[in-house]
């Protein structure tokens, strides 16, 4: 074994050699070193320089993307003079190696091709640094299993991602690299030939925010009794039955069964109260429930009631179905009744709900989908005259207000005054939009179908 194998992390009795292949290596090198052009289609390739198996390949790679980056020719003599001012040059070979890097390249034209063999390998490297360590976790494991194996899984889809595809977050990177893509977006936006993000379902919160984006920690909230896990529903009923999008919807608060129910009287029309009272049923019902019943198992609607579900489940059960299925959407019900899971003791609960709205925000971001925790209000909405409710009554933690990039609260004046004239409306009050205005959407309120609908909508189908 060599300094590099266990700089990679790999076990020094490993028998076998690391993946890799220094043929690839010279030979994207040596095509860099020849034509500027080359230089851009390995970089185009996301390769890094550590990525290369040799640390000399690594050192060299360095000098080259430092001297492109600045606009100087990389060539023998401009990375030699590079490498010698880094104090590496005979490290690496001296100009004598160079040279042959060069004397013994391919067409410059096949250098991405080499670029890829390259990242091919440094990945497998990855993944067997990943299972040695999880191996090591294993043998050496006290507490939890499953913090373990959420941890194991966390090396593992880390390790994975070393070989992303072009155009997949690698760390730091110059902003020029982002420019192409970031306004290819905008104009397919402008024109309408892609989604805005993942719809709501209500056509003015659509309108404000563009819909649900990638990476976005969204938190509706609300005090008991609003409606917040009805409307977590309505936007997992868009998003699966409508609009085919996979979404997870992690309950804490309801059994499965009483999530159907309710899916099935939102979305067939059918009185929630028909369902709960002997007898109730009618035909209309009955076929009604049918029809939906249909719609909704081609969905790709998936429910957890576990009791037992925690953020260290839940995210080991969301990497895993977005390893396996196209999830788009998940929506958690109810941030207050989460725990970690993790063998951490906090100091308060404050503490415990800032760590999990942290991880609910980095779980957003990993796996590049919306997440929606629902979330309780404290009692500040009663204490005031209007009873609206603001960001600051988010309970337990400021922490939930920093991290999210979007916040609505639900609000209904009927909630609180019986013989109000907004009787059947709700407010979804927009108190935090990060990439965008603030505003109160207005809709109606359907308690008997466990729904929120558009106003419109509402006249239509009342």
């Amino acid at each position: 074994m060599n300094d590099h194998d266990h700089e990679s992390g790999f076990d020094p009795g490993f028998e076998r050699q690391p993946p890799q292949d220094l043929h690839a290596e010279r030979a994207s090198l040596g095509a860099q070193l020849t034509a500027s052009s080359a230089i851009a289609d390995v970089l185009g390739t996301g390769l890094r320089p550590a990525e290369y198996y040799r640390p000399a390949h690594e050192k060299i790679q360095d000098a080259i993307t430092a001297l492109y980056a600045a606009g100087d020719p990389a060539d023998p003599i401009t990375v030699a003079r590079q490498l010698t001012i880094s104090g590496d040059l005979q490290r690496c070979g001296g100009p004598g190696y160079l040279h042959d890097l060069v004397q013994s390249a391919p067409a410059p034209s096949n250098a991405e091709y080499y670029a890829q063999i390259v990242r091919e390998k440094a990945r497998l490297r990855a993944v067997g640094v990943a299972l040695n360590r999880g191996s090591n976790m294993v043998a050496a494991a006290e507490g939890d299993p499953a913090e373990v194996i959420e941890a194991i899984q966390a090396e593992i889809i880390a390790a994975a991602g070393t070989g992303d595809a072009p155009g997949a977050s690698i760390g730091l990177a110059p902003v020029a690299s982002s420019l192409e893509a970031t306004l290819d977006a905008i104009e397919a936006v402008n024109q309408g030939t892609v989604p805005v993000g993942a719809p709501w379902g209500f056509k003015d919160l659509d309108a404000l925010t563009g819909g649900m984006h990638p990476g976005q920690m969204i938190v509706i909230a609300g005090r008991p009794g609003m409606g917040k896990s009805t409307a977590g529903m309505d936007i997992a009923r868009s998003a699966a039955i409508r609009h085919g999008l996979g979404t997870a919807f992690f309950s804490l608060e309801m059994s499965r069964t009483e999530i159907m129910k309710r899916i099935i009287s939102a979305e067939g029309r059918v009185p929630l109260h028909h369902m709960q009272t002997r007898g109730g049923m009618t035909d209309d019902d009955w076929t009604r429930t049918a029809k939906t019943l249909q719609a909704i198992s081609q969905a790709p609607l998936y429910l957890d009631d576990s009791p037992d579900l925690t953020m260290t489940s839940i995210r080991t059960k969301a990497r895993q179905m977005a390893a396996e299925t196209e999830l788009k959407l998940i929506i958690v019900d109810y941030m207050q009744l989460l725990r970690s899971g993790g063998g951490q003791r906090y100091e308060s609960r404050q503490q415990e709900v800032s760590d999990l709205s942290r991880s609910i925000k980095l779980l957003a971001k990993e796996l590049e989908i919306p997440v929606i925790a629902l979330s309780q209000l404290n009692r500040g909405p009663e204490q005031r005259t209007d009873k609206k409710p603001m960001a600051a009554d988010l309970r337990e933690s400021g922490a939930i207000e920093q991290d999210a990039d979007l916040i609505i609260l639900l609000h209904r004046e009927d909630a609180y005054d019986k013989e109000s004239a907004r009787a059947g409306e709700a407010d979804f009050i927009v108190a935090k939009n990060r990439s965008g205005p603030t505003a109160t959407i207005t809709v109606a309120f359907q308690g008997h179908y466990s729904r929120f609908v558009d106003m419109a909508a509402d006249l239509r189908a009342a």
